[in-house]
């Protein structure tokens, strides 16, 4: 929660509905072919890394369409705060990720859950739960791929769904009525049991399926948690740099 006080100081108006990370989606058979069985994706490097990297183009690496996912991780692996706006920092970081660009099949926010879930690309970077909603799909479909997420060694950004209500909402109570029955115990376990993203409720910790807890790409190790970040609005400025830096990257002009 101490988190969440950077968007709502003191946890006044809003509630955390969901919470998690953004990270790398693999398919783990065509992980093992081309590093080998004992490599386990624990690493920006995998992505990033134009000699890693250039290993999967023929299967295709995916990643959100999302510049305030992808730069931030690309500022902390070149090893810089991943909440810079320095523009010498921007476009280094957009100068590594052009690197790596011909290997990067597509930017896009969903379309990786079914891919990966499919075998139609070997990584992706998204979000936690969606790669583990990909991995439950190719499991139901029984289709031999097996899907695996990891959090970069090097640290990743923490994200919240929260809940608030608008000042001139026309029906507040029945804004808080929704809000209170998501915060039930029981409620919030069963969602996170369902789509695999973890909740901020304490209360509903016991609850939740063991085999879901104890899953540290879903509800990460301490050590973990010590090296993410949490996103910052940035001002106009900054905002049209990166638009313009993302579009040169995107389209390769």
């Amino acid at each position: 929660m101490h988190l969440a006080e950077a968007f709502d100081p003191g946890n006044q108006y809003a509630v955390i509905y969901m919470w998690g990370t953004t990270g790398i989606g693999y398919n783990v058979d065509a992980v093992h072919q081309r590093l080998g069985d004992d490599y386990t994706p624990h690493s920006w490097d995998i992505v990033f890394n134009p000699e890693l990297a250039s290993q999967f183009a023929d299967c295709g690496i995916a990643m959100l369409d999302d510049h305030t996912e992808i730069l931030p991780a690309a500022l902390r692996y070149i090893g810089k705060d991943p909440l810079s706006t320095d523009p010498a920092d921007l476009d280094a970081a957009v100068a590594m990720l052009e690197q790596i660009r011909p290997f990067v099949r597509y930017f896009h926010s969903s379309q990786y859950i079914s891919d990966l879930a499919n075998g139609e690309i070997c990584l992706a970077v998204g979000w936690s739960g969606d790669v583990l909603q990909a991995s439950a799909r190719a499991d139901e479909a029984a289709n031999g791929v097996q899907v695996g997420y990891a959090i970069p060694d090097e640290g990743a950004n923490l994200w919240f769904d929260m809940m608030a209500i608008p000042a001139d909402a026309p029906h507040p109570e029945a804004a808080h009525a929704f809000i209170n029955y998501m915060m039930d115990a029981q409620v919030a376990a069963n969602n996170t049991n369902y789509v695999q993203y973890a909740n901020a409720n304490a209360a509903s910790t016991d609850l939740i399926d063991p085999e879901v807890l104890g899953n540290p790409a879903i509800y990460p190790s301490a050590a973990a948690r010590a090296n993410f970040w949490t996103l910052q609005p940035h001002d106009a400025r900054t905002d049209r740099l990166v638009t313009r830096l993302w579009t040169r990257l995107r389209t390769g002009q």
